[in-house]
Formats: structure tokens, C-alpha cells, sequence
């Protein structure tokens, strides 16, 4: 099932997953209230009487913080239509008593508050943690983005949020931990011709530049991208830049080279905020 904005708000946070997360349990096996600010099995502010932490009414404010949290080794996560992509997530918290656990999560959105904010808890009921010190602890869980409840929107800058649990049943809690972000996935084609083709005759290079449209899980055309075409000489280690080609508004690409030696064409793709940097395998012409 397609997810929208359809949350509601939970105890000052949200209320909206794409995964039901069980309840967490420290590293000695104390319970404690599981934060899953995005499963929609928990209560609305309505229902809980009054504004409480929105990792569990019996959860008071820690002394510590979470000082790091990084996705994907720091590199936006990308998916494309079919296959859900699961990265991993590292968290860090320091508490003068030291922290036992930590629970993660990655939400969209201008607030926690927000109703229309979506998000996505970590998949793991607990994470694995090291102690680094006595004061601070990393933990690492997973996070997965499933192209079956994404849509378009949804693409771009993420937040990372994350509460922690210390020696002392305290939890610090942090929304907005870092910034981290999700792409489309792109794709590039290249073709050129004639081959083989005379030296100093006209070579014709076509291509398509396309990524993940999540609303219908398809690939469809990147509209009026420039992508550069390339070209790297039979015998040479890298590509240089001939000239820069705008995609048309169905995301195909084409433009005219004179052939001047053997070797292979490609274009390639910088990439935008949206959507990852991709470049088409290189083509070779044989110039006669």
C-alpha cells in the first residue's frame, strides 16, 4: 500500500511508519518503552491526556546528549522502484552514567510536530552497541526505504532522530541529531553511431537519462538536465569532456561529433540533490 501524509500526532512527535518496530530492551534486559515515534499503533495526543515523551509516559528528560548520528557512511541513501534499500545508521550518546541503549529513526518534514511529516523507524527490535567509554556508547541499527510506500516528494534532505536510554533509566531524546538524505534512482544510456564510422565523418550520440518516479514505481525521463558527453581515446584511462547536452522533456539525449579517432563515447551525469550522479557504460566507434 502507497503511504501519504496521513499521520497523527503522538505525544508532541508523529505518528507515521512504513514498519511497526517491537518494543526495545536495554542491554540488561530492562524494558523500556519502545520510541517508535512513526508506528501508527500508538496513541494519539488526544488519547494520552496530556503532552509526555514521545518515547513513552514513563520516560523522563536525561541528563546527556546524542552527539552523532550517520547513514550510510554520510552518503544519501538512494532507491529505486522495486527492491526495498536497507542502510545502516550509527548513533552516538554520552549521559554522566553512562548509555545502554539506543533507539533510531529517519523522518521528512518542517517539524516533529508536523501531521504531514512521514518517517520510518530502525528495523531492528535492538540495536548492537559498543561501549566506547563509561560515558558513551555507539549504536548501530538499519533503516530500509521501500520504494512500495515512497512517493516523489519524499526525495531530498532527511532528518535523524534518536532517543537513548542511560545506566541510570533516564532517555535523552533528539530529533533532529543530524541531517541526512534520499535519491532517486537514476539511470543513463548511451548509443553512437555510424560504426564504423570515416575520420572526419558525423557521429550521431543518442542517449536517455531517466530515474525512479515513485508515484508510479516506473522509470521515467529527467527533464532539461545538462549531462556532459564524453569521450576517452582507445588506449587512454580516462574520459575528457567534448561538450554538455541538455535532456529534452522525455529525458532523451542527443547531439552531433566529428570522428576523429577510435575510442569510447559516453554521457555522464553530475547528479542533483534529488537524484544520484550516474554515468553510461562508455561505447566504443571504430573510425576508419
Amino acid at each position: 500500500m502507497r503511504i501519504r501524509a496521513t499521520v497523527a500526532a503522538v505525544s508532541g512527535a508523529l505518528a507515521l511508519s512504513a514498519l511497526a518496530v517491537p518494543a526495545a530492551q536495554a542491554e540488561d534486559d530492562r524494558s523500556w518503552s519502545a520510541p517508535q515515534p512513526f508506528s501508527d499503533s500508538q496513541p494519539s495526543k488526544a488519547e494520552s491526556g496530556k503532552a509526555k515523551s514521545s518515547f513513552g509516559a514513563t520516560a523522563k528528560a536525561g541528563a546527556g546528549q546524542i552527539t552523532t548520528a550517520v547513514l550510510n557512511g554520510g552518503k544519501p541513501a538512494v532507491a529505486g522502484t522495486k527492491t526495498p534499500q536497507t542502510y545502516s545508521l550509527s548513533v552516538t550518546a554520552s549521559a554522566p552514567s553512562g548509555v545502554s541503549d539506543i533507539y533510531a529513526f529517519v523522518w521528512k518534514g518542517s517539524s516533529i510536530d508536523d501531521p504531514d511529516s512521514v518517517g520510518i523507524d530502525q528495523n531492528e527490535e535492538t540495536s548492537k552497541c559498543t561501549v566506547v567509554s563509561a560515558t558513551t556508547t555507539t549504536c548501530k541499527m538499519t533503516v530500509t526505504f521501500d520504494p512500495a510506500v515512497l512517493y516523489n516528494e519524499l526525495a531530498g534532505s532527511w532528518t535523524i532522530g534518536a532517543a537513548a536510554l542511560t545506566n541510570d533509566v533516564d532517555v535523552i531524546e533528539n530529533y533532529a541529531v543530524a541531517k541526512t538524505s534520499l535519491q532517486r534512482f537514476s539511470k543513463l544510456t548511451v548509443n553512437a553511431g555510424p560504426e564504423p564510422v570515416k575520420k572526419g565523418g558525423t557521429l550521431t550520440v543518442t542517449g536517455s537519462l531517466t530515474r525512479a518516479h515513485w508515484d508510479t514505481n516506473t522509470y521515467k525521463g529527467y527533464t532539461n538536465q545538462p549531462v556532459k558527453l564524453q569521450f576517452r581515446k582507445k588506449g587512454a584511462t580516462s574520459y575528457t569532456t567534448v561538450k554538455t547536452v541538455t535532456s529534452s522533456s522525455t529525458g532523451s539525449l542527443k547531439t552531433t561529433v566529428k570522428a576523429s579517432s577510435d575510442g569510447y563515447w559516453r554521457y555522464s551525469f553530475a547528479g542533483t540533490s534529488t537524484t544520484p550522479a550516474v554515468s553510461a557504460g562508455g561505447d566504443f566507434v571504430d573510425v576508419k
